[in-house]
């Protein structure tokens, strides 16, 4: 607590002075209750939760089947300087695909996963990495997934088909 210490100092003349009186602040009590309101309000918060995105993977035993039918599938190749290549259903030796160039603007991927999400509800989108792709490209996309409200998407390794049909129409 605050304490008043009088002293006396050595006077001259024979006038009597009022006493100077030294003040001393004791600061323990606020630092306390500093400490305990720090205290309170750091275990009564809520820490932000930590986002992450539901990542489902096939059995282990390789028995799941997982063949998609033709017309319910999207095929998205992720290219270079942020291109998107796709076409619809998939591609065969048989019936070789269309190929289309999109990319992630306001009118590129997102217009043709909401057509197909129109289209075909069911749907399920299978997205490819060409070599020229980036990190941030494969995040895009899985962004536009999740904005589109697709249930059903994967992520396929690039096959020999589909590597010819992407050097036959990006030269």
């Amino acid at each position: 607590m605050a304490d008043i210490q009088p002293t006396s100092a050595p006077s001259r003349s024979t006038k009597p002075r009022a006493k100077k009186q030294a003040f001393r602040l004791d600061m323990t009590p606020m630092v306390d209750l500093a400490f305990l309101l720090l205290t309170f309000f750091m275990l009564t918060t809520t820490f932000a939760k930590s986002n992450a995105m539901q990542l489902t993977m096939p059995a282990a035993d390789g028995d799941s089947d997982t063949d998609v039918p033709a017309s319910q599938a999207l095929t998205l190749i992720l290219g270079k300087n942020s291109q998107v290549h796709y076409f619809f259903g998939l591609n065969t030796a048989k019936t070789p695909a269309e190929l289309r160039t999109t990319n992630f603007g306001a009118a590129g991927v997102r217009q043709v996963l909401l057509q197909l999400k129109q289209r075909s509800p069911q749907a399920t989108v299978l997205i490819k990495t060409s070599p020229d792709a980036k990190y941030r490209d494969v995040v895009d996309v899985l962004d536009e997934m999740s904005i589109t409200n697709q249930k059903k998407y994967a992520l396929v390794d690039l096959d020999q088909a589909d590597r010819q049909l992407l050097a036959l129409n990006t030269r």
